[in-house]
C-alpha cells in the first residue's frame, strides 16, 4: 500500500492540544521540476520549501494566498513558492553557478518574506526575518516561534519524484493536562525516516509513530500545480511600462517576449498586440468620462 498521491492530511490529537499535518506531493511537484533544469541540490531545497508552504497555508485561513521567499546574495538568488487557500501551488528559483555548500552558505547575507497576500483589494501582510536555521525545516520554525509566538515543527524529504512534509503545531490558550505531550510527540516524530515519510499512508504513518495516542483523522484534501500566468496579465504589466517604452521596445525588436517564471510559458506581442493593447486602454479611459 503507497501513500495517496497529491494530497494533504490533517489531524488532531484527542487528549492534547496539538495538531498536525501531512502532505503528500507527487504529479504536482513533478510539474515544478519540468519547467527549469534545476541543480539537485536546489531541487531538494525546492521541494522542502514547497511542501513546507503547503503545509504552513493549511493551517491558515486562506482567501488569498501564502507566497514564501528566500532572497539571498550567494549562488542562490531566489527561491518562491506559492500556494492558494485551495492548495494550488507554483515554485521557481533563480542561481547562479555551480551550486556546493551549505544552505547558509548558499544563501549568503539574504533574509525569508513571507507574505498573505489576499483577495477583493484587502492589504497583504508581509513578514521579514532574518535566516536562522541550517535547513528550511530550521528556518521556518525559528519564523513561526518567534513571529507567530506558535510552536512548530517540520519534517520534510523530497526526491526527484515527490516531495513530502509533516507539520505539528502547538495550539495556543488551552490548558494542558499532559505538559509533556509536546515533547513527547515531537520526540516521536524524530524517529522518522524519510523514506517513511515519503511512503507510508498517513494513517499507516499515524499509528507507527502514535501507536498509543488517540487521533482524529480528517478528510483528506487534494493539492495540484497551477499557475496564475495569462496573455491578460502580461498586456496589463505591458500597460504598466507605458505606449512609449514598449513602442521603444519594438522599434528593436520585432515583437517582445515575456516568459514566466514558474511554468515557461511564453507569450509574445508584436506590434499591432500592442497598438490593441493601448487602444482598448485609451476606449476604457473615454468610457470613464
Amino acid at each position: 500500500m503507497k501513500t495517496e498521491p497529491d494530497t494533504l492530511h490533517r489531524f488532531l490529537f484527542e487528549h492534547a492540544p496539538i495538531r498536525g499535518e501531512r502532505v503528500h506531493l507527487d504529479a504536482s511537484w513533478r510539474q515544478v521540476l519540468e519547467h527549469h533544469d534545476y541543480p539537485p541540490l536546489l531541487r531538494q531545497m525546492m521541494g522542502e520549501l514547497t511542501a513546507a508552504a503547503v503545509l504552513l497555508a493549511a493551517t491558515l485561513k486562506l482567501d488569498g494566498s501564502l507566497l514564501l521567499q528566500i532572497q539571498g546574495t550567494g549562488a542562490i538568488k531566489l527561491l518562491v513558492v506559492e500556494c492558494d487557500g485551495d492548495l494550488k501551488l507554483r515554485a521557481t528559483a533563480k542561481w547562479e553557478g555551480e551550486l556546493q555548500g551549505s544552505l547558509p552558505e548558499l544563501i549568503g547575507d539574504g533574509r525569508f518574506v513571507i507574505t498573505l497576500v489576499q483577495k477583493n483589494g484587502k492589504p497583504a501582510y508581509q513578514g521579514i526575518v532574518e535566516l536562522e536555521g541550517q535547513s528550511i525545516a530550521e528556518i521556518l520554525q525559528n519564523y513561526m516561534t518567534r513571529s507567530e509566538q506558535l510552536q512548530t515543527r517540520l519534517w520534510l524529504a523530497v526526491d526527484e519524484h515527490s516531495a513530502s512534509g509533516m507539520l505539528l503545531q502547538k495550539l495556543p490558550d488551552q490548558a494542558e493536562s499532559d505538559t509533556d505531550a509536546w515533547q513527547r510527540f515531537t520526540q516521536l516524530t524524530d524517529t522518522l525516516r524519510d523514506n517513511e515519510l515519503m511512503q507510508l499512508p498517513t494513517e499507516e504513518l499515524l499509528l507507527r509513530l502514535f501507536h498509543e495516542e488517540e487521533v482524529r483523522l480528517f478528510e483528506v484534501q487534494p493539492v495540484s500545480f497551477y499557475c496564475t500566468c495569462s496573455r491578460d496579465n502580461v498586456a496589463q504589466m505591458l500597460r504598466m511600462l507605458g505606449e512609449e517604452e514598449v513602442e521603444a521596445i519594438l522599434t528593436e525588436r520585432p515583437a517582445i517576449e515575456v516568459h514566466c517564471e514558474f511554468c515557461n510559458r511564453g507569450f509574445e506581442f508584436d506590434k499591432i498586440d500592442a497598438a490593441q493593447i493601448f487602444l482598448l486602454t485609451a476606449h476604457a479611459s473615454e468610457s470613464r468620462h
